[in-house]
């Protein structure tokens, strides 16, 4: 069962509501532990195993220029990870068709701006991949 959480911050504590479930109102000191305390009230109130309650939690912090910035902050994180993915993923192919084109190790390293020992952990996870 899949819910959205909306956590409220109010004085020391996070005011947690469940809209889609009549009678799941609770708090939490810390985010962090909203969706154990939610799956556990959904559990008490529908008869639903609290591991089979998927919870999204929506937060409001009373500072909207806050949460926007912390948003952006959070999207630049996961983009710049995706980006390094994709850059794994083209130094792997790089350096495999290098390879089999001949050139050695040190070679590609100075195609690639790679040390060798980066381009030989290249190389071995090319073959796994």
């Amino acid at each position: 069962m899949k819910v959205t959480a909306t956590a409220t911050r109010r004085g020391g504590s996070w005011v947690v509501e469940v809209p889609g479930v009549e009678g799941v109102l609770t708090q939490a000191r810390r985010l962090d532990q909203v969706s154990a305390i939610v799956a556990e009230a959904v559990h008490l109130v529908r008869g639903v195993r609290a591991e089979d309650v998927e919870v999204e939690l929506d937060y409001e912090i009373g500072d909207s220029a806050a949460l926007m910035e912390a948003r952006a902050a959070h999207w630049q994180v996961e983009s710049a990870a995706h980006a390094q993915e994709c850059a794994a993923r083209a130094s792997r192919a790089a350096v495999a068709h290098l390879r089999r084109s001949g050139l050695s190790v040190r070679d590609i390293g100075v195609i690639l701006d790679l040390s060798p020992q980066r381009v030989s952990q290249l190389d071995r996870a090319g073959i796994h991949a």
